[in-house]
């Protein structure tokens, strides 16, 4: 009963010590991750209750539609007129849309710009760091 015991123990302790190890190797870019209950637990960029999105990964567009056609087209690879019209819905949400307009574009498999992505991760992050 005793060997029982400590086996127990024995891998109790092993699993935590991979456990441990695992999510300390885990980094968290810049990617948008939704947490699916509860409150905000501060490891991802931002919280389901600040998108608004609900766990299915519906869709949701932002007055948005025509981007669907840059659907899959590798942002690096846009025109100017592709760029404008991406500029053209950013610089027009507000900034409590921009997070969940961000989500949407994942979902949909739109790539954002390099400098307009550095731009809606500034703005999500300034006001995750005001709630």
């Amino acid at each position: 009963m005793l060997i029982l015991i400590l086996s127990l123990v024995g891998l109790g302790v092993v699993l935590f010590i991979v456990t441990y190890f695992n999510r300390k190797n885990q980094t968290v870019g810049p990617e948008i991750i939704l947490q699916t209950e509860g409150e905000c637990c501060g490891a991802h960029l931002i919280c389901e209750k600040d998108i608004l999105l609900n766990a299915n990964n519906k869709i949701v567009y932002y007055d948005d539609e025509e981007l669907d056609a840059l659907i899959d087209i590798p942002a690096s690879t846009f025109n100017n007129e592709q760029i404008q019209q991406i500029s053209e819905v950013f610089y027009t949400l507000n900034e409590s849309d921009v997070a969940g307009w961000v989500r949407s574009l994942q979902i949909r498999r739109i790539e954002l710009p390099a400098d307009l992505r550095e731009q809606a991760l500034l703005i999500v992050m300034e006001r995750r760091n005001q709630n």
